[in-house]
């Protein structure tokens, strides 16, 4: 078939034929979405015919504490362990209310991140007083606090950019995806993904987001210069509508220095340059992050290097495990975290049997 032939096709054909040719397809594809959609529906999204409830995270603690409803398992909690003690070759554990013989520890506190949800410091305590070694504990998946004059007038607005992080000259951390800002600075999956530099990367660092990642600068000046010569009529301060949020393309005019109530037709290229520049490299400077009552993981523990890795057993004291996030070893935002807790708390139950 030819050119011609080709772009006739549809004029050429009955309705009834092309119907029959296209529409099954089309119907086809429409069915596997929407058994897809069942399936979402009735077996992941409304997984609560599980329990009562089905897909939450109390859902997770559930499971856990039917699992220790044993006859040999004796469950305390909300009782607060005050010391571990070497006492012969094994152990005794002294609560605020009574002393528990031990053959073995396993130490499984956790860390100091999200103190509002039990995050203590409590395992560090436990095990130094046996005679480990902790690093220093930074916060970390956690906000960072910035400058607020921008992200105050933001806040709440989410964008998608690629996140550097740099102190001077030298870049501490990479990111891109979702930022979000707050009342105090920005947060959101990029943003933690570099938190933890931030957090042990000292004074003197800022935090650059490029809002249009998908494209160069010349790529963007040409667009701008193009929005001009179409509609030079149109208020300088919708100069970005539809390539950003409202809200983030007025405050980036703001940052730039350019006003908002002119003609587009009036706005000089220096001036589209000096927006390109903010949309491209708009620098906060870091004063810090939320902390530990903010932060999701902590950096930093007991130091991993005291532990047999295969069995999370000391090597420093016979009958002591540790495992999860009181060890110095945390990881980035995906449930790398949560798996180090579930794989190192089942290395340390199976070897201390």
């Amino acid at each position: 078939m030819n050119e011609s032939q080709s772009n006739s096709f549809l004029a050429e054909q009955p309705v009834g034929a092309l119907m029959r040719k296209f529409s099954l397809p089309c119907i086809l594809s429409l069915l596997v979405g929407a058994l897809y959609n069942i399936v979402d529906q009735l077996f992941i999204a409304n997984a609560s015919y599980l329990g009562s409830y089905g897909n939450a995270a109390n859902s997770v603690v559930d499971v856990l504490r039917f699992a220790l409803a044993r006859p040999n398992i004796a469950l305390r909690a909300g009782e607060a362990v005050t010391a571990v003690r070497r006492q012969g070759r094994g152990f005794v554990i002294e609560t605020e209310s009574e002393t528990i013989p031990a053959d073995r520890v396993i130490i499984a506190c956790g860390g100091a991140a999200g103190a509002k949800a039990g995050g203590v410091r409590d395992g560090y305590t436990l095990l130094q007083s046996l005679g480990h070694r902790r690093t220093a504990l930074h916060p970390a998946l956690v906000q960072l606090t910035t400058d607020p004059t921008y992200p105050r007038a933001l806040k709440g607005v989410r964008a998608d950019a690629r996140v550097t992080l740099t102190r001077s000259r030298a870049i501490l951390a990479r990111s891109a995806g979702e930022v979000q800002f707050t009342e105090k600075g920005v947060s959101g999956p990029a943003i933690f993904e570099i938190s933890r530099a931030a957090s042990c990367g000292g004074e003197g660092q800022t935090v650059t987001l490029d809002l249009l990642r998908a494209h160069s600068a010349q790529d963007c000046l040409a667009f701008l210069q193009a929005r001009r010569a179409a509609a030079p009529t149109l208020p300088c301060e919708e100069v970005l509508t539809g390539t950003v949020h409202n809200r983030v393309g007025k405050m980036l005019l703001r940052y730039a220095a350019v006003p908002g109530g002119r003609p587009l037709g009036d706005v000089t290229d220096q001036e589209l340059k000096a927006l390109v520049r903010a949309a491209k490299g708009f620098a906060l400077p870091v004063r810090g992050t939320e902390g530990f009552e903010s932060a999701q993981v902590t950096a930093g523990g007991i130091r991993t290097d005291e532990f047999d890795p295969a069995t999370m057993r000391s090597l420093l004291v016979p009958g002591l495990y540790a495992c999860g996030e009181v060890l110095d070893i945390d990881g980035d935002c995906g449930g790398y975290n949560l798996q180090w807790a579930w794989a190192s708390g089942r290395a340390a139950g199976r070897a201390c049997r």
